[in-house]
């Protein structure tokens, strides 16, 4: 693994993206950043995040998709990859809000933002950016936000996470290869609210109740509605309110 500490950036995800582009970079280079300026999280959102207190990497993945279809379960190697982690050091209540947020009781703690390029020759080649609230206990304005400091009452290494994290990333991703059932598996049980009536929010802003069944391998989620039909959204199409 190549590591390329960063004091301050606009985008871990932008910068990994230009040097891959500029030169031929080794196979799960990361990059970390003490301070973000412009994270980036799902559908355009802002990461935002205290400098020097959390862990803000990104990951160049390569030769591990070959068609569009397996997109998705790179998602899910990731997201299996970091709740492994925390959970070897303990941390409470952890689960995954789809697509990939990941959460501790009702908050959220870290979340997974995979932006893939398809080259000339077909090939894909994915940026998986982490933001993961380490350190951090300010959180004003951000009530549904939290921390691995607030939630345990301890200070973390991060450099000590930043590897556990990108090994467990790595051995997942080379699993895939072979059999991704079980992070299938592991993926579809940690997800957040499953099994319970929810309200959700569609692109109109209709609420409606639903019960999250599980995720499509294309990443979509299943919901089971009120009429007991099972519909399966993108991640445009619906929003959980919690």
């Amino acid at each position: 693994m190549k590591l390329i500490k960063l004091d301050a950036i606009d985008s871990t995800n932008e910068f990994l993206k230009g040097l891959s582009n500029e030169q031929e970079i080794d196979n799960f280079t990361v990059v970390t950043a003490e301070n973000q300026t412009k994270g980036k999280g799902q559908m355009g959102s802002v990461w935002t995040s205290e400098a020097s207190k959390n862990l803000t990497m990104s990951i160049l993945v390569k030769d591990f998709i070959m068609d569009i279809s397996q997109l998705f379960t790179l998602n899910i190697a990731v997201s299996v990859a970091v709740i492994s982690v925390l959970e070897s050091y303990k941390i409470p209540d952890l689960s995954i809000k789809w697509p990939n947020d990941i959460m501790s009781y009702n908050r959220k703690i870290g979340g997974i933002l995979i932006e893939n390029t398809i080259k000339s020759n077909g090939t894909i080649i994915s940026i998986v950016g982490l933001g993961l609230n380490v350190n951090q206990i300010n959180f004003e304005n951000l009530p549904k936000a939290s921390s691995l400091a607030v939630i345990c009452n301890v200070n973390f290494n991060k450099e000590e996470l930043l590897f556990s994290i990108c090994d467990a990333i790595e051995k997942n991703v080379k699993l895939c290869r072979y059999n991704s059932t079980q992070l299938w598996s592991d993926y579809s049980n940690k997800l957040y609210k499953k099994g319970l009536p929810m309200p959700f929010s569609d692109q109109k802003n209709q609420n409606f109740m639903g019960i999250i069944q599980g995720v499509s391998s294309q990443g979509k989620l299943q919901v089971l509605l009120e009429n007991d039909s099972v519909e399966e959204f993108d991640i445009k199409e619906i929003h959980m309110l919690y």
